[in-house]
């Protein structure tokens, strides 16, 4: 909302002193966001003044239309000489009152103007635009004409107000009443502690059965609409310049004299109005729901397909005009045409001002894309009390300025409602703030908002009419609060309950995220929305679990209207998008909630207002829920180590992401046990399954390796991106819960390498597994540290695995018999259960 001071002076005798900076401190301080103060006419410098046009020559001869001008400026040139002038417009001629700016001013932007030679003639100033003084758009796009009667020399500065400061306000979606001078001046009288002028505070005729006849059937979309009706207007009477400069001023473009009243008394006092041509209205006006599927062709020139929901203005032919939103092309004012019969447009008007429905207003208008200054004032509560006052005041001017009669004639339909009452303990601001104000602030500060307040200890208040946002005690309490000063609330660090900290399954998502970032990954969160195309790329079986969704009946995107059951879209699009600019060494990880439907779904029961849900209900609520288990996924790109002079360095490989599950498995206290695996979007020769036992089953809790090439093309991924992703909680579940430090042994190592044989097909992981269940207690660790394979060595499809064993006791040092029994030990159980021999 765009505020001209120079308009807000006139409604609060604010000090001479006050500029708009103040102005807009003290608002701030009362809780408006004032964003910026603009200086109009800050840098603007006459002379510029009022001439007249006496002479016009057409320049011939040049690539577009020039003409020379001589002026008369009377006084202002200092010799009341005619003015020559070099000028392009063309909608002008020989007798008009134009604006002039003379040698040795500037113009807005630091123009400055002086005499100077073009097209051959020298040009002794300007004839001016709107643009060209700031002035905004005036719908002419050319020079400014001004009327006839304006006086030849005056000063234009003055004549048309361009020295002013406007306050931009960005009003928060509560507070409709400020979108409007008569709002702003009632806070900016609060804030200054000065008497409100209310323009809405005028002599309205009572209502009589001789207005224009109205039939609302719709009181509860429409519980107010007020009628008048003017006749016998001047149709070529134009806005007078004054109220075309506060309408620029506020932001809107003048149109025509019945246009811009109602805009201006819109703004004036915040109820949105409409003027009917009376000439073009057939029959009673109505208030009525629109037949699906009718039609309206709106004042935009669009043709609309309305809605059963809409909210429309009738007469005997049908709709009119979309309530409370934009009014009909067919009743559209005139505007005046000279013809040889004589000065032909409107001359009588109907005018509405109607209370409407906020929420069915703000449907239509976002059902149509059709935003107006109309709809956003009723979206956000206008005052019903000021419907008649706003249709006098625009009766009022349009008899003033078009020389119209006034009927006596006034409709007013009005359904029954009460004054809205809230009950407020006169210590309840106190509690909310924390503050002592005292019964006597409270009831001051209320009745400046224009309460009603009644009672002692508890205290009655009657909201006014215009704050249809206060509906409750912490609204008033929040008027006590604002209009006090929040600056003015003291800072106390609230006091932090008593309680054990963190959970354990916080603790755990906290340790993963800090082991995968000091490996070297970068946390990147997504949305939990997926398409159902993403599972397609991703290589999954028509079957796969994953593929069963739960569905959002309103998604924010109908691209991705499904919630995700596998953390690999989002982070393989956050690698995709990452790579594309220009990053190409890529580790990201993501730990977050997966959504599982349940196998027996069932819609949500809708809990209770009036009481607190029973348990019952809120279990069922739950069961309702989809299973929401906490995931842990990374993805790599390009080099896992840097080369440089340190050496060769070496790309991501799926080992990195095997590792990565082993870090998470350790953080979780859990045995991560890895073996070869084949599942959707990884390499089927280069995919590990991680399997965890618990309650002496296994199971698989997650995958990890080397993506398929053909999932890589699908997504538009980099060559040999790796992944990984685990179940976190079925990790914890399967884990003691407290990670292990590693112990740290007085006694020495006794170090056993053993080299065994075994068939190709048989995994490294179960030869692993037997040499660890056969050395015993006394196996403090194995590493795997060489494959070979040679069919003239080993023998066809035969393969060499060489361990390192690891031997330590707790309390004494191992003799060598002891480390070679349990090295035998656990070479005995390996050939027992996968043939293996020890090699030579």
């Amino acid at each position: 909302m765009r505020v001209p001071l120079s308009w807000l002076r006139e409604y609060v005798d604010l000090p001479a002193t006050e500029t708009g900076r103040d102005v807009q401190a003290k608002l701030i301080s009362a809780g408006l966001e004032v964003e910026t103060v603009e200086q109009l006419g800050a840098d603007l410098k006459g002379p510029l003044v009022v001439g007249q046009v006496l002479t016009i020559e057409e320049l011939e001869g040049f690539k577009k239309p020039i003409r020379f001008c001589t002026v008369d400026v009377g006084q202002a040139n200092g010799t009341g000489e005619p003015q020559e002038i070099v000028c392009g417009a063309r909608n002008f001629q020989v007798g008009d009152k134009v604006v002039v700016v003379l040698p040795g001013a500037t113009l807005p932007g630091g123009f400055s103007i002086a005499a100077r030679k073009t097209y051959g003639k020298t040009s002794h100033g300007m004839i001016c635009s709107s643009d060209e003084l700031g002035m905004g758009d005036d719908g002419t796009h050319g020079i400014i004409v001004l009327p006839p009667e304006t006086e030849v020399g005056k000063d234009a500065i003055e004549l048309l107000e361009l020295v002013d400061e406007v306050l931009d306000i960005a009003v928060t979606a509560n507070r409709g009443d400020c979108l409007s001078i008569r709002g702003v001046a009632r806070e900016t009288a609060i804030a200054y502690g000065l008497p409100l002028r209310d323009p809405a505070l005028i002599d309205v005729p009572a209502p009589n059965a001789y207005g224009y006849p109205v039939q609302v059937t719709d009181p509860f979309g429409c519980d107010r609409f007020t009628a008048r009706t003017v006749t016998g207007l001047r149709p070529e009477a134009r806005s007078p310049i004054w109220l075309q400069r506060r309408l620029q001023k506020v932001g809107m473009r003048p149109i025509s004299l019945a246009v811009d009243v109602t805009n201006y008394v819109m703004m004036e006092l915040g109820q949105p109005l409409h003027a009917y041509d009376r000439s073009l209205v057939q029959g009673t006006i109505g208030v009525r729901r629109a037949q699906e599927g009718e039609k309206l062709v709106t004042l935009d020139g669009a043709e609309r397909t309305l809605h059963a929901e809409d909210l429309v203005i009738t007469d005997e032919r049908g709709p009119i005009g979309l309530a409370g939103v934009m009014g009909g092309a067919n009743t559209e004012i005139a505007d005046h045409e000279v013809t040889e019969d004589g000065v032909n447009g409107t001359s009588d008007v109907v005018i509405e001002a109607a209370h409407f429905d906020a929420v069915s207003i703000a449907r239509t208008a976002r059902r149509h894309k059709l935003l107006s200054e109309a709809s956003r004032r009723f979206e956000r509560g206008v005052d019903p009390q000021a419907a008649a006052a706003a249709a006098q005041r625009t009766v009022d001017l349009l008899v003033l300025l078009a020389g119209g009669t006034a009927e006596a004639g006034v409709t007013e339909i009005i359904a029954p409602s009460a004054p809205h009452t809230i009950t407020l303990p006169a210590g309840h601001p106190d509690k909310v703030a924390g503050v002592d104000y005292g019964r006597e602030t409270v009831v001051r500060r209320l009745q400046q908002v224009g309460c009603d307040v009644y009672g002692q200890d508890e205290l009655l208040v009657t909201v006014p009419s215009w704050r249809p946002d206060l509906v409750d005690p912490n609204d008033l309490a929040e008027e006590v609060i604002r209009l006090e000063g929040y600056e003015n609330l003291p800072s106390t660090l609230p006091k932090l309950p008593s309680g054990r900290g963190l959970t354990h399954r916080q603790r755990l998502h906290r340790r993963v995220g800090r082991a995968l970032a000091g490996a070297g990954y970068v946390e990147a969160p997504n949305y939990p929305f997926v398409s159902e195309q993403v599972f397609d790329q991703l290589g999954l079986e028509a079957g796969d679990p994953a593929r069963r969704v739960v569905k959002l009946v309103n998604p924010l995107s109908d691209e991705e209207p499904a919630l995700r059951t596998t953390l690999l879209p989002g982070l393989l699009g956050a690698l995709r998008r990452n790579d594309g600019r220009g990053s190409h060494d890529l580790a990201l990880f993501e730990t977050g909630l997966v959504f599982l439907p349940r196998e027996e779904s069932h819609g949500a029961t809708h809990l209770p207002v009036d009481r607190r849900p029973t348990d019952e209900e809120i279990a069922a609520l739950n069961a309702a829920l989809p299973e929401q288990p906490r995931h842990v996924a990374v993805v790599l790109a390009g080099a896992r180590e840097q080369a440089g002079w340190w050496g060769k360095g070496r790309p991501a490989d799926w080992a990195d992401a095997v590792e990565a599950a082993r870090a998470v498995a350790r953080e979780a206290g859990a045995e991560l046990i890895v073996r070869k695996g084949q599942y959707g979007p990884w390499h089927p020769g280069r995919c590990a399954e991680l399997v965890v036992a618990a309650d002496g089953a296994e199971r698989v809790v997650g995958h990890a390796g080397e993506l398929h090439p053909r999932v890589l093309k699908a997504l538009g991924l980099p060559e040999r991106t790796c992944a990984m992703e685990l179940d976190l909680d079925a990790l914890e579940a399967a884990g003691d819960g407290v990670p292990q430090a590693p112990g740290i042994s007085t006694f020495p190592v006794a170090t056993q390498d053993v080299a065994l044989v075994v068939d190709k097909p048989v995994p490294a992981v179960e030869v692993e597994a037997a040499l660890r269940e056969g050395a015993g207690e006394l196996l403090e660790s194995i590493r795997l540290f060489d494959v070979y394979e040679n069919a003239e060595q080993l023998g066809e499809g035969r393969k060499s695995l060489a361990y390192a064993l690891r031997f330590r006791a707790a309390d004494r040092t191992l003799t060598v018999d002891e480390a070679s029994a349990a090295r035998d030990a656990a070479v005995a159980l390996a050939g027992e259960r996968t043939g293996a021999v020890l090699r030579g």
